[in-house]
C-alpha cells in the first residue's frame, strides 16, 4: 500500500502565501491617501475602461490590485451586499467597516480551503461627514484586515511605495497635493508618471450625499501642475 504524500500545513500556507504575493507584486500600484476634505485613491493604469477603482455605496469606494477578474468578482459582491443591506435596514447602516469584515471572510474562506489563493489586494474607504470619520481597510489575500490611518499602499513595489508615502505625507492637505505626491510615489526615481497613466477618483464630504467622483485627465494634469 502506498503511503499518501505529506506537506507540513505550514508549508502550504507559505507556499500559498508565496503565490499570492508574487502575483500580486506584477500588477501596478496603488495609493490610498488621506486629504483635508476626504480621501484620493491614485492607481497606476492607463486603461480608459478596466477600472481599479470603483463606488461601492454613498459614501464608500472600492480598489483592488492583482488579477482583475478576481477582484471584480469582489467588487460586484461588496455592491450587492451593500445595497441588499441598504434596502433592509437603511442607508446609513452600510458601512466600510463591515464590508471589510465580509471580504477577509471571503478571502481567508478561499487562502485556507481552495487550491489557489486569489492574487489580489483590496481596499475598503469610506468617507466621514467629519474627518475623524474617514475609515480606510487594507484586506490582503489571505483575509487580514489592516486599518490605515493616513495612507495605504497596494500592490507593487509596495515597501518602496511606502517609505516615500512616509516622507511625504502631511495633515490636512490640498487634495492636489495628495494626487501628487502619490504619484510621485508610484513613479519612483526613474520615471514620471502622467494624467493619462493614471486613474484617479476621491471620496470627498463636500460632494453631498454621493461622495464618489472620478478626476478626468485634465483634473489630473492640473493637479499635477502639467
Amino acid at each position: 500500500m502506498n503511503m499518501p504524500f505529506y506537506v507540513a500545513p505550514e508549508q502550504v500556507m507559505k507556499d500559498r502565501a508565496d503565490y499570492a504575493r508574487k502575483g500580486i507584486a506584477r500588477g501596478r500600484a496603488l495609493v490610498a491617501v488621506r486629504y483635508a476634505d476626504g480621501i484620493a485613491l491614485v492607481a497606476e493604469n492607463a486603461s480608459n475602461t478596466l477600472r481599479k477603482i470603483s463606488e461601492i455605496y454613498d459614501r464608500i469606494a472600492f480598489a483592488g490590485v492583482g488579477k482583475y477578474n478576481e477582484f471584480d468578482q469582489l467588487r460586484v459582491a461588496g455592491v450587492r451586499a451593500a445595497d441588499l443591506k441598504g434596502y433592509q435596514y437603511s442607508r446609513d447602516d452600510v458601512d466600510a467597516r463591515s464590508l471589510a469584515n465580509n471580504y477577509a471572510q471571503i478571502l481567508g474562506q478561499i487562502f485556507t480551503h481552495e487550491m489557489k489563493p486569489m492574487e489580489v489586494e483590496i481596499l475598503v474607504a469610506e468617507v466621514g461627514v467629519v474627518p475623524e470619520g474617514d475609515q480606510v481597510f487594507h484586506i490582503l489575500y489571505d483575509g487580514t484586515v489592516v486599518d490605515e490611518k493616513q495612507y495605504t499602499v497596494l500592490g507593487g513595489d509596495a515597501e518602496a511605495i511606502g517609505g516615500h508615502m512616509k516622507q511625504a505625507y502631511v495633515d490636512g492637505q490640498s487634495l492636489e497635493d495628495a494626487v501628487r505626491e502619490a504619484t510621485v510615489a508610484l513613479a519612483g526615481a526613474e520615471r514620471k508618471l502622467t494624467a493619462t497613466d493614471l486613474e484617479v477618483a476621491v471620496l470627498s464630504r463636500v460632494n453631498g450625499r454621493r461622495c464618489f467622483r472620478r478626476m478626468t485627465d485634465a483634473m489630473v494634469a492640473t493637479a499635477l501642475g502639467e
